[in-house]
C-alpha cells in the first residue's frame, strides 16, 4: 500500500519552488504495499508555514512569444509612439476602424449615401404628378380660339366642397316683393337638368335675417338671392356666395363659375321673362376665355424641394448618432480608452469619417437633381448648392455630437433623431409661410430661429427656388451668393450669411459636445464637475490634492464607518508592508501599490432629493500590493468588490478616498492614470467587440491604440491569434465567435502592446477544459516582465495560476497568501483517502464478494471512528473519503503507525491525504463575511417548527431553542439545528433543520425571537472560522 501526499500543485507541469515548502515532512514514504506489510517511519510532522510563504518563482518556460521576446534589437526599436505620433497612430486606426464597420453595415452606409436619390426621385414623381394635372387644365394650355362653353345649371349643394349636410341649394329674402315668391318658385322649378325641391330652398324677410342664419349656420348653403322691386318694370337682385377658394385632394373649387354664375344667370332668367310676360322666351348663355398662349409655372423643387432635401440630409443624422451611442452603450469607447485612447483622436476619427461621408452625400444629392433636371439645380451654381448641402450636413455632424451626449441607448437615439426630424419638417412648414425670415419679424428672432440648422436650409432652398422659378430664371451665381436675389423682394438674409451661420455654429455645437461629454455622467455614473477645465490638473496632468505622488494618499471623499469585525492577521501585516514600502523608495519588485482604496456609491434619491437610500460601500479601506512576473489572484463572491476594485485601478470609476500608484503614478492624477494606460492591458469581465470586426482587425486596432510600431503590427497580432488558437479564424467576424472564441480574443487584446501591468476579470469564462488549459498555458508564460491580477470564479484556475491569492468578501480583504497556506490555514483539516482491496481477485460469486468489501468498509469506518470521531464525508463499495479535523494533527502519527498494523486486516490498499481543497476555504471565508454581516445588520431568518409556529432567528445561528419544550425527560427543553447554504449572490439561505434534539449547552444555542421585533444576537461560539463552519 502507497501512501501519497499530493496537492492541486502536482497536476501543473512546470517546476514550483513552493511546491516543496509544504514539506510535508511525512518522510511518508509509507510503502504501505501488500508485499511490504511492515512499514516504519520514523517522524511524521507537517511543517506548515505560519507566514504567506514567498511568491512563486517565475516559469523556467515562456510560452508567450511576444516582441519583446523576439530579438533585443527588435525589442529596442519598437519603443512606443508618443505625442503627435501616438495620435497619428491612433487617428489612422478609428478612421480604419469606422471605415470597416461602415463598409459592413451595409444598409445603414447605403440609406445615409443614397437616402437623396430617393428624395430626389419623390420630388421628380411630384413634379410629374403637376405637370400632368397642369396639361388637362386649360389656363395653362396655350389657346388660340378658346371654345365657348355653356355655364352649368344651380348645383345640389352636396357637390360644393366642405358644405355640411342637410343644406340647401340657395335661400333667398323678398317677401315684401310681391312677385319674388314668384321668381324663386319658377328658378326652383325651371333650372335644366335638375329641378330643386321646395325643401333645398329657404326664404328670409330681410337681409340680416339671412346674414344672421348664415352665420349660425356656416357651410349650410352655397349661396344667396336678394330681391328689391323699385318699381313695376325694375326688379333688382344681388346673388351673396362665399369667394374662399377650396381644395381637396388637389382639385380647387372655382366658386364663381360653380355657384355665382349660374345663381345669377338664372335670377336674370326668371325676372326677364316676368317683366316681359313672356315665359317662353330662350335664355341660352355661353362664357368663351381670352386667347392666351401656355403659361409656364414656376417648378415644383422650389416648392417642395426643402422638405425632400430636409428628409435625406437627416438619415446621416440619425445613423451618425446612434452609432456613437451604441459605441458608448456597448462599453467599446471605454474599452479603448482603458487601452490608452485620447479623447482628442477619438473624437476628431467621427468628425473626419463623418465629414467624408456627408461630402459625398451633398455631391450625390446635387448630380441627382441635375440628373432629373430640375431647375434649381441647373440654374443656380453647383458651388452654391453644394455648400448649402455640404454645410447644413457638416452642421449637423456637430448637433448629432451634441445630442448624443444626452442619449443612453441606441434605440432611444433612433427615437431622438425622428424627433428632431419631426420638429425639422414643422419648421420647414413654418419657414415656407414667411416666418421669421421676412421685414416684419425683429432681427433678434430671426438669428434665434437661425440657431436650428434646418431654418437656415429652409429659407436658403427657398430663396434658390424663387431664383430659379422658370426655365428662363438666371439662378443664383456663386459670385452672387453674398446679394439677396431680385426675384426675393423681402430678403433678408443672403446665402453667404446662412454659410457663415452654418460653421458659426457648428463649432458652438461640438464644443459643447466635448464639454457635456466630460460633465454628464456615463454610463458608469461617473462625470467631472462642471468646472473642470478650469482646475490645474486639468492642464497639468498633476491632482491639486497630491503633494506627493510616491507616498500613499489615505484620505478621500467618503468616510466608511467603523467596522467591528476583526481584521485578518495576514490582512494586517499587508497593509503594514504597504505603508512601509509608501515610506521608502520605489520598490523595482513592486508593481502596484493600493494604498486604502475606498469606492462608495452615493445612495439613491427617493421622493424627493433630501430623501437618500444609503450609500453602498463596494470597496472598504484595500491594502495591498501585487508584483513583479507574479499573478496575484483576487477572488470572492459576485458582490465582493473585485470588479470595482478593477475598475477603480483601470481608472473606470475614480476612488472615494484612498489611492493606488502603479509602477509610480498615481491614479487619482489625470497625468498619472495617462502614463498607466500606455502600458496597462485589460481583459474585462463581459466581452466588449465590434461585432462587423474581425479578429485580426481588433488587434491590429489596439495595437495601433497602444502605440505599437507598424513593422510589428501585423506579426505581433499574429502570433496572439495564435496562442489563444484563433489563427484559423482571424478573419471571421467576431460576431460570429463562439463565447469561449471571443474570450480568447480580449486575452489577445490585453496583452497587446507588451504591457507591464495586465488585468484579467474572468478571462476563462465560456472556455471548454482544453481551451482553459491553453489560455492558462498563455497566462502563466506571460508573467515574465509582467504583473497580472486576475480575478476568477474557478478555484482550481485560482489555485492553479496564482503566485499570490486574496480574498475579498463585503468589500473587505479577508485573507491573502499562497494557496498553500491559506488551504492550510484557513482549510478545515487533511482530506484521507483510503482504497479497499477488491477481495477474491473478481472471481468470488457477487454476494459473497460483496459482503466481504462491506466488511472490510465497516472495519475502517469503525477504526477512524474510535480513533478520530470521524465518519466518512463520501463513501463507495471499495472507497472510502475522511475529513480530519487540524485538531487531530498531534495524534495522526499515532494513527497512522497503528493504521499500518492492520492495514492487512482492514484490506486497505492504499491511502491518500492531501490538505482541503481551495474552494472549502473560499466557502469558508465568505460564509464568515456574510455571518458577520448578518450580525451587523441584524438580518433574520423565519423558521417554521414542528407545531406549526413561526420564529424569526439571526442568520447563521447553528442551533435554536424550542420555546416551551421543556419536560420531565428534557427538562432543559429541546434545540432545532440548522444547516445554511449560499446563494449565487452569496447570501445565507437556510437549507434544512432537524428534527427537536435534546437541549446541549455546549451548542450554544440562541433563541428567536418575534416575527416583529428586532434584536441583538450573537453568533454561535461554535462557528470558529479556523476549524471550519458547522453547516
Amino acid at each position: 500500500m502507497q501512501v501519497c501526499v499530493f496537492d492541486v500543485l502536482d497536476k501543473w507541469p512546470y517546476p514550483r519552488e513552493d511546491s516543496l515548502s509544504l514539506s510535508l515532512s511525512l518522510s511518508l514514504s509509507l510503502s504501505l504495499s501488500q508485499t511490504r506489510p511492515h512499514v516504519s517511519y520514523p517522524h511524521y510532522s507537517l511543517a506548515i508555514p505560519s507566514a504567506p510563504s514567498p511568491a512563486m518563482s517565475s516559469p523556467s518556460q515562456d510560452l508567450l512569444s511576444l516582441p519583446r521576446n523576439q530579438t533585443a534589437s527588435s525589442q529596442s526599436s519598437s519603443a512606443k509612439h508618443h505625442g503627435i505620433s501616438l495620435f497619428k497612430r491612433q487617428l489612422s486606426a478609428l478612421l480604419r476602424k469606422n471605415f470597416f464597420v461602415s463598409l459592413r453595415s451595409k444598409r445603414a452606409t447605403f440609406l445615409q449615401l443614397a437616402s437623396s436619390f430617393f428624395f430626389v426621385f419623390l420630388i421628380f414623381c411630384v413634379d410629374r404628378a403637376v405637370q400632368t394635372r397642369r396639361t388637362t387644365t386649360s389656363a395653362f394650355r396655350n389657346l388660340p380660339d378658346p371654345e365657348a362653353k355653356p355655364v352649368n345649371p344651380i348645383p345640389a349643394c352636396e357637390t360644393g366642397f366642405y358644405i355640411k349636410t342637410p343644406c340647401y341649394d340657395f335661400i333667398w329674402n323678398g317677401n315684401n316683393v310681391s312677385r319674388a315668391s314668384t321668381i324663386v318658385e319658377n328658378i326652383r322649378k325651371r333650372n335644366p337638368d335638375r329641378p330643386i325641391p321646395d325643401s333645398k330652398v329657404l326664404g328670409f324677410g330681410s337681409v340680416q335675417d339671412v346674414n344672421q342664419w348664415l352665420i349660425q349656420n356656416p357651410m349650410r348653403t352655397t349661396g344667396a338671392l336678394h330681391f328689391l322691386e323699385q318699381s313695376p318694370t325694375v326688379i333688382a337682385y344681388g346673388v351673396q356666395t362665399n369667394s374662399t377658394s377650396r381644395s381637396e385632394r388637389g382639385i380647387f373649387e372655382d366658386t364663381t363659375f360653380a355657384f355665382q354664375i349660374p345663381l345669377q344667370l338664372a335670377a336674370e332668367r326668371e325676372i326677364t321673362r316676368i317683366l316681359t310676360l313672356d315665359a317662353s322666351i330662350e335664355w341660352s348663355v355661353a362664357f368663351k376665355e381670352f386667347a392666351h398662349p401656355n403659361i409656364e409655372t414656376s417648378s415644383v423643387a422650389g416648392r417642395v424641394g426643402p422638405l425632400f432635401l430636409f428628409a435625406a440630409s437627416m438619415f446621416g443624422f440619425v445613423i451618425q448618432m446612434s452609432s456613437i451611442v451604441q459605441e458608448r452603450e456597448l462599453r467599446l469607447r471605454q474599452a479603448m480608452s482603458i487601452m490608452g485612447l485620447l479623447d482628442s483622436a477619438y473624437w476628431l476619427s467621427w468628425l473626419l469619417w463623418e465629414t467624408a461621408l456627408v461630402l459625398i452625400s451633398s455631391i450625390l444629392m446635387v448630380l441627382f437633381g441635375m440628373i432629373f433636371q430640375f431647375y434649381l439645380f441647373l440654374n443656380n451654381s453647383f458651388g452654391v448648392l453644394f455648400f448649402l448641402f455640404f454645410l447644413f450636413q457638416f452642421n449637423m455632424v456637430g448637433f448629432a455630437f451634441l445630442v448624443s451626449t444626452f442619449v443612453r441607448s441606441s434605440g432611444s437615439a433612433r427615437t431622438v433623431g425622428f424627433g428632431i426630424f419631426i420638429i425639422g419638417f414643422i419648421l420647414q412648414l413654418v419657414i415656407a409661410f414667411g416666418f421669421p425670415y421676412s421685414n416684419q419679424f425683429s432681427k433678434g428672432l430671426q438669428n434665434l430661429m437661425s440657431l436650428f440648422p434646418s431654418n437656415l436650409l429652409a429659407i436658403g432652398l427657398q430663396y434658390l427656388g424663387d431664383a430659379t422659378a422658370t426655365k428662363q430664371s438666371d439662378g443664383i451665381s456663386w459670385a452672387g451668393r453674398g446679394r439677396c436675389s431680385t426675384a426675393t423682394p423681402d430678403c433678408v438674409i443672403t446665402l453667404d450669411q446662412i454659410f457663415r451661420w452654418f460653421v458659426a455654429t457648428f463649432f458652438i455645437w461640438f464644443l459643447l459636445a466635448l464639454y457635456l461629454d466630460n460633465v454628464l455622467k456615463d454610463i458608469n455614473g461617473v462625470s467631472k464637475p462642471w468646472y473642470y477645465f478650469l482646475l490645474p490638473s486639468y492642464w497639468t496632468g498633476r491632482s491639486s490634492s497630491q503633494a506627493d505622488v510616491g507616498r500613499c494618499c489615505c484620505t478621500g471623499s467618503f468616510a466608511i464607518p467603523l467596522d467591528s469585525s476583526a481584521v485578518d492577521e495576514d490582512v494586517a501585516a499587508e497593509e503594514l508592508f504597504v505603508k512601509a514600502q509608501a515610506e521608502k523608495s520605489d520598490d523595482p519588485n513592486v508593481a502596484v501599490r493600493v494604498c486604502g482604496l475606498i469606492k462608495t456609491f452615493q445612495g439613491r434619491a427617493r421622493c424627493c432629493k433630501c430623501k437618500r437610500s444609503p450609500p453602498y460601500h463596494a470597496v472598504k479601506n484595500l491594502w495591498i500590493h501585487f508584483e513583479k512576473d507574479k499573478l496575484f489572484c483576487l477572488l470572492g463572491p459576485n458582490g465582493a468588490g473585485k470588479t470595482t476594485t478593477i475598475n477603480c485601478l483601470t481608472g473606470i470609476l475614480p476612488v472615494s478616498g484612498g489611492d493606488a500608484f502603479v509602477y509610480g503614478n498615481s491614479i487619482r492624477s489625470s497625468q498619472g492614470m495617462s502614463n498607466i494606460r500606455s502600458f496597462m492591458g485589460v481583459c474585462p469581465q463581459f466581452d466588449v467587440l465590434w461585432d462587423s470586426l474581425t479578429g485580426l482587425e481588433h488587434l491590429y486596432l489596439f495595437a495601433r491604440i497602444k502605440g505599437l510600431p507598424s513593422s510589428l503590427e501585423k506579426q505581433t497580432a499574429a502570433e496572439l491569434l495564435s496562442q489563444v488558437k484563433l489563427e484559423k479564424d482571424m478573419n471571421a467576424r467576431a460576431g460570429s465567435y463562439s463565447g469561449g472564441m471571443k474570450r480568447r480574443l480580449s486575452v489577445a487584446i490585453a496583452l497587446i502592446g507588451n504591457p507591464k501591468i495586465v488585468y484579467l476579470d474572468e478571462p476563462t469564462t465560456g472556455m471548454d477544459p482544453i481551451t482553459r488549459r491553453h489560455v492558462w498555458d498563455i497566462i502563466e508564460g506571460a508573467k515574465k516582465g509582467r504583473s497580472i491580477i486576475l480575478t476568477t470564479h474557478s478555484m482550481e484556475e485560482a489555485d492553479v495560476l496564482g503566485d499570490r491569492i486574496g480574498i475579498m468578501a463585503k468589500g473587505k480583504l479577508r485573507c491573502i497568501g499562497t494557496s498553500l497556506y491559506l488551504k492550510s490555514r484557513f482549510g478545515s483539516g487533511y482530506v484521507v483517502s483510503v482504497s479497499l482491496i477488491k477481495k477474491g481477485n473478481g472471481k468470488s460469486p457477487g454476494n459473497e464478494k460483496s459482503s466481504e468489501m462491506d466488511a472490510s468498509a465497516s472495519q475502517v469506518k469503525r477504526f477512524f471512528l474510535e480513533k478520530l470521531k470521524v465518519e466518512p464525508s463520501q463513501e463507495s463499495s471499495d472507497f472510502l473519503t475522511y475529513i480530519i479535523p487540524r485538531e487531530q494533527e498531534d495524534c495522526l502519527t499515532e494513527f497512522f503507525d497503528e493504521l499500518q498494523d492492520k492495514q492487512l486486516a482492514f484490506g486497505i490498499a492504499d491511502i491518500q491525504m492531501s490538505l482541503t481543497t481551495l474552494e472549502e476555504v473560499f466557502l469558508n471565508i465568505a460564509r464568515k463575511a456574510e455571518l458577520e454581516s448578518a450580525a451587523e445588520e441584524g438580518r433574520f431568518e423565519t423558521v417554521i417548527l414542528p407545531n406549526g409556529t413561526s420564529m424569526k432567528v439571526p442568520i447563521g445561528a447553528t442551533f435554536i431553542t424550542v420555546p416551551d419544550s421543556q419536560t420531565d425527560d428534557h427538562p432543559q427543553g429541546m434545540m432545532i439545528k440548522l444547516d445554511w447554504t449560499q446563494d449565487e449572490s452569496g447570501n445565507l439561505c437556510l437549507a434544512r433543520q432537524s428534527d427537536p434534539i435534546p437541549f446541549s449547552s455546549s451548542a450554544d444555542p440562541v433563541e428567536g425571537i418575534a416575527s416583529n421585533t428586532r434584536a441583538s444576537f450573537r453568533i454561535s461560539s461554535t462557528t470558529d472560522l479556523s476549524g471550519g463552519f458547522p453547516f
